[in-house]
């Protein structure tokens, strides 16, 4: 499954940068996020409790930060696995200078996997997006 979409924040590129490496704010913004550990630099352990349709689950996980460009982009690897399913994956997150805003510009590709992958690609789609704005609209509360 492809994910790709833009969301702009009205605050300066270093800004946006700061809060979106930043773990305290990253665990609190990110949908169903339980626990999110620092076990190296730029490498976190996670735990997320998701529901999508009917099925429902607790998801551990990794998350690495790589090929880091500050201020301006950095490479993100994801994988978990709960009694649902498997999601892998990795997305290049960028950001760009908008007069006094800061558009981030997310592409990637993730494999997802078990009874969670039976739901439909259409209807995981469209819950990635909303968890994705979700994200994003938490985000924009804490750069504020």
């Amino acid at each position: 499954m492809k994910l790709e979409g833009k969301y702009t924040f009205k605050a300066a590129r270093q800004k946006v940068w700061d809060v979106l490496l930043d773990q305290k704010v990253l665990a609190s913004c990110l949908p169903g996020c339980e626990r999110l550990e620092e076990v190296a630099p730029d490498q976190f352990e996670a735990r997320l409790k998701i529901g999508v349709a009917s099925v429902k689950g607790t998801y551990d996980g990794k998350v690495r930060i790589l090929e880091k460009h500050p201020i301006s982009s950095y490479r993100m690897e994801v994988e978990g696995s709960g009694a649902p399913g498997f999601v892998k994956g990795e997305a290049t997150i960028s950001l760009e200078d908008k007069g006094d805003k800061t558009d981030i510009l997310y592409s990637g590709e993730a494999q997802i996997g078990g009874l969670v992958a039976s739901i439909g690609q259409r209807m995981l789609g469209g819950v990635t997006k909303l968890m994705v704005n979700q994200f994003f609209k938490a985000m924009e509360k804490k750069i504020q």
